[in-house]
């Protein structure tokens, strides 16, 4: 892929001439090879990566899993066969349109991943893996914001009700939240009207909320008249068979996902995107819960990638979580607070198709403190390969300003199906 600056040195422009590029039409970032797009999306709760990402061909998984242990070789009684990736690891039976990105070369799966710390709490969890730092208070800033500034030109987008601290920092971002839900249970609004009626302040907001639900709240229809429903996605010469979610139906992550895809598809959208789910705290009936959250998380993948079609050639994501879950289930069908879970990085620029990263092994003697998945990829090492490879910050950059203090800590190659020059 030509690059921007290779570009202008084919062309015999000099660095003053680069400046008026935007002048030209049809020169946009699309043809200098910098049109690319990055997206995060965050799983808040602690995903349990054995049951997104089941490796059915370890020794010790269906003895440590007991119920909640998930093969190709079903359907049980109990659950449904899982989908084969290769002769170790399989994906949960909800996770069918990820399935068929992996047969086309864009998923691939990283098990055994965490940020540096390996504590259990969620709070400190999360705030480690969105500082970008080694400790949950290493900075009060987020490695994306920070990404975001060493791109000159580049715009970023949280869908988000609050900025998420991945996105805070110096850059300004813009955040997007979807309306109120069309059906809302009109006895919880009779019940709530007296309550907002007694308050000056938000008495003429919840009645603006009421007035939207007469109209049947919606995007903007810029947005929506973009927005296909189902239809075959051509990617590598395969067809997907992918729907994209209305607004208010497949739950709420797919909407979301929807419309970050729909912004950032847009000709001069923004090129860094954030995205956050909650409901992953898995501690009972894990498998029901799963079921739902992983079909869910299916639909959104199905619902970006139909949203950011125009793009997705040139399109990025990584799927991250806080951490993992106990190997072994506990005595309401669950898991606790663990350690290695799984990422997933898909999108028309990924090099997938295969299973990444390095497994540790669920055998006596392999477990993390005999509990956990030992975590052997280290988060920053694969934002770092697709910061650098995909979106073109540089490697100084990332190891002092966007993850400071880890210089040490090598980008992961062999993400990318073309890494593109910085």
């Amino acid at each position: 892929m030509t690059t921007r600056r290779e570009f202008l040195r084919l062309m015999g422009y000099s660095a003053a001439a680069a400046a008026t590029l935007t002048l030209w039409p049809g020169i946009t970032r699309a043809a200098t090879g910098s049109d690319t797009r990055f997206l995060v999306l965050m799983l808040r709760g602690g995903l349990d990566g054995l049951h997104a990402l089941p490796p059915y061909g370890d020794p010790g998984y269906a003895q440590l899993r007991g119920p909640l242990a998930l093969s190709p070789a079903g359907p049980t009684a109990e659950t449904a066969a899982a989908l084969k990736l290769d002769g170790t690891f399989a994906l949960h039976p909800a996770l069918t349109f990820a399935q068929q990105l992996y047969q086309c070369g864009q998923l691939l799966p990283i098990p055994a991943a965490a940020p540096p710390y390996w504590g259990r709490s969620h709070f400190e969890a999360q705030d480690c893996v969105e500082n970008g730092t080694a400790t949950p208070d290493g900075a009060q800033t987020g490695w994306l914001n920070r990404a975001i500034a060493a791109l000159p030109g580049a715009e970023g987008l949280a869908v988000s009700t609050v900025m998420p601290l991945m996105m805070r920092g110096a850059v300004p971002v813009a955040t997007w939240t979807p309306p109120l839900p069309v059906r809302v249970n009109p006895i919880l609004l009779q019940r709530l009207e007296p309550l907002y009626a007694e308050d000056p302040r938000l008495a003429p907001a919840f009645a603006d909320a009421l007035a939207s639900q007469g109209d049947g709240a919606a995007m903007p229809d810029t947005m929506a008249a973009s927005m296909p429903g189902a239809m075959p996605l051509a990617m590598d010469g395969k067809t997907l068979r992918g729907k994209a979610k209305a607004m208010g139906s497949g739950g709420r992550l797919p909407q979301l996902m929807q419309a970050a895809g729909t912004f950032m598809a847009k000709a001069e959208g923004p090129r860094i995107g954030f995205v956050e789910d909650y409901g992953w705290d898995t501690h009972a009936n894990q498998a029901a819960i799963l079921m739902r959250k992983l079909k869910e998380l299916d639909n959104a993948l199905s619902s970006f990638a139909q949203a950011a079609q125009p793009v997705w050639a040139r399109t990025a994501l990584v799927v991250v979580t806080e951490f993992g879950r106990t190997a072994r289930i506990n005595g309401t069908n669950g898991t606790d607070h663990g350690t290695g879970s799984v990422m997933f990085v898909a999108g028309g620029a990924v090099a997938g198709g295969r299973v990444g990263g390095q497994w540790p092994g669920m055998r006596p003697g392999q477990l993390y403190q005999d509990r956990d998945i030992h975590a052997t990829t280290d988060f920053r090492a694969v934002f770092k390969g697709l910061l650098a490879g995909h979106m073109g910050v540089s490697e100084s950059a990332l190891a002092t300003r966007v993850f400071p203090g880890s210089a040490a800590l090598q980008p992961q190659g062999g993400l990318l199906r073309v890494a593109r020059a910085a």
